[in-house]
């Protein structure tokens, strides 16, 4: 009958294995208050732009906006996704194409979306009180 096999820390070479796999760089307490004040700025800009009307045209105020979402995107990705230039840190010319992509598809179906939620939901409202009025 053997003995059990008691788990040391010889037993895992030193490794800290929290099911991540791999070694990469997991970030300091730094990256990540950089990441959040970076994520609060980004949001909070295009948050004041809609609230004071900055710009006159809607349509400006919107490409704004989803220019600081894509800036976003990109501070998520290396503060707390922790993607950097090396292709084991997981910044892969695969994962930045599928990024790109993703990104196009969302902010573009947004904007479609918002285009005809706007022409389909909001008809005039003149029209429909008149045609209540002439109902009754």
């Amino acid at each position: 009958m053997s003995a059990p096999h008691n788990h040391s820390e010889h037993d895992h070479h030193g490794h800290d294995d929290h099911g991540h796999g791999g070694d990469g760089h997991h970030g300091s307490l730094k990256d990540y208050a950089i990441g959040f004040i970076l994520s609060v700025i980004l949001t909070a800009i295009p948050f004041w732009l809609v609230m004071h009307k900055v710009f006159d045209k809607s349509s400006t105020t919107a490409i704004v906006i989803l220019g600081f979402a894509a800036i976003q995107v990109v501070v998520h990705m290396i503060y707390f996704l922790h993607m950097n230039g090396k292709a084991e840190g997981g910044w892969s010319m695969l994962s930045t194409v599928f990024t790109l992509v993703l990104l196009v598809i969302v902010l573009a179906g947004s904007i479609w979306v918002m285009y005809h939620m706007n022409i389909n939901m909001m008809p005039s409202m003149g029209n429909d009180v008149h045609n209540m009025q002439d109902m009754q």
